[in-house]
């Protein structure tokens, strides 16, 4: 399909955009949405310009500002024909990545899926893009350098940014010394996957201190189990509190916490808060793995706890995770997908509130950069949908759905997935 709406060349006046009251400015009606009218001029947003401009009538239309993607694997995206998950299982999907990373990433191959990543992404309106990057051993210098090469290859199309992916047992270690210092070079975060170790705390000073030392954010993956003894979260909340550390943390999944004891979880987010950490839940992929027992069907969702986090002050965002890897078999990064859901998962309709902001302003926030608002001088990369409500907005998936990027219609279309066939089934060269 294509957009129900036709911009023009130029500048123009988009009249009667419903926008999300999280994500601008404006007296909200009953239903949580700003209704004003916005000129694109010049690239940028204005609340206010000439009458004669072009005017696109939207009719109460919902528009959203460029996504913000805080939590994405885009080395490991689409390698699902060639490396599917036996089972699964978390432990089926870190074996299989394991042997596919061994065998085939190449700087060609994550490159070419890299870029195809970017392509839906674009497509689907999304401004802004945090990746993990797996390294570990000679993976480290291959994908942080295609990184640098495709950050810039697309720097006008999508911003992208990257954190280092590595098993906490690392940090310590000479080779995570290396990794931080690779990070540093590419303008990256620094991170790590952390859970219950002998020496946890240890190991966190040592990463807060050579993060500190590159003047480097950080972004962990926390606690991504049901096990409700994998408390990994506060530790990490402490260690920042203790080494004073003054860079933006953002903590991913965090998924035990929704099974620990009532008075441990409650303090845990207690001490999230002091410390000023980010979180992002990933829907879509922590139903996919969380609670999977052959035989059985799954007994909770996967999710951490965002109401009671953001209740907390802490600020909560979502994000697409894992892309048709086995981690999650699924997922194109949509993120009018994750926001729909999201809400179905973890119930962010009643009451609906700020939510909005958790796919927008929020992840902006936790990744440092200027984005995920409708404001006045702001660049107007904006994503219009043809729902005048958000019951209309979340019942389907609205492929017409019209991006908008630096003020003119994008004409960026999800790419085909036989352009990653020769990944998976190579052409022969000629004898």
């Amino acid at each position: 399909m294509t957009a129900r709406w036709t911009l023009p060349e130029g500048d123009c006046r988009l009249v009667g955009a419903r926008i999300p009251a999280a994500l601008t400015e404006g007296a909200a009606d009953a239903e949580g949405f700003v209704r004003r009218d916005l000129w694109l001029t010049g690239g940028r947003i204005a609340f206010d310009g000439a009458p004669e401009a072009p005017a696109v009538p939207l009719r109460g239309a919902i528009v959203f500002p460029a996504f913000v993607d805080c939590h994405t694997h885009l080395d490991k995206g689409h390698i699902w024909p060639r490396a599917a998950n036996p089972d699964g299982t978390f432990m089926g999907a870190l074996e299989t990545v394991q042997a596919d990373r061994e065998a085939n990433w190449s700087e060609s191959d994550v490159r070419a899926r890299m870029t195809f990543s970017l392509a839906c992404a674009e497509a689907h309106g999304t401004g802004a893009i945090r990746t993990h990057l797996d390294s570990i051993g000679k993976q480290t210098a291959i994908s942080w350098g295609v990184l640098r090469e495709v950050r810039q290859d697309w720097r006008d199309r999508v911003t992208l940014q990257a954190a280092a992916l590595t098993p906490v047992e690392m940090v310590g270690e000479d080779e995570f010394v290396a990794v931080a210092d690779e990070v540093a070079r590419s303008g990256g975060v620094l991170g790590c996957v952390a859970y219950p170790v002998p020496d946890l705390a240890h190991r966190l000073d040592i990463f807060f201190r050579l993060a500190s030392e590159r003047g480097l954010d950080a972004d962990f993956h926390v606690d991504e189990t049901e096990d409700p003894d994998s408390r990994t979260l506060r530790a990490i909340a402490d260690a920042v509190l203790r080494n004073r550390y003054q860079g933006s943390a953002l903590c991913g999944h965090c998924c035990s916490l929704a099974v620990q004891p009532g008075d441990y979880a409650r303090a845990t987010i207690d001490r999230v808060a002091e410390a000023g950490l980010n979180v992002v839940s990933l829907p879509m992929c922590n139903m996919y793995l969380q609670d999977r027992h052959a035989g059985r069907t799954p007994r909770w969702r996967g999710v951490t706890l965002a109401h009671e986090l953001r209740a907390r002050g802490v600020r909560v965002a979502f994000a697409s995770d894992n892309t048709r890897d086995p981690f999650y078999a699924y997922g194109d990064l949509d993120m009018l997908e994750v926001l729909r859901e999201a809400t179905r998962i973890a119930h962010l309709d009643h009451p609906r509130g700020d939510w909005p902001a958790a796919f927008a302003r929020l992840p902006a926030q936790a990744m440092g950069i200027d984005a995920g608002v409708i404001a006045e001088g702001a660049p107007a990369d904006l994503v219009a949908f043809p729902a005048r409500s958000w019951t209309e907005l979340l019942a389907r998936p609205h492929p017409d759905r019209l991006v908008i990027r630096n003020g003119r219609a994008s004409t960026a279309r999800p790419p085909d997935y036989a352009e990653l066939d020769a990944l998976f089934h190579p052409v022969p060269e000629p004898a």
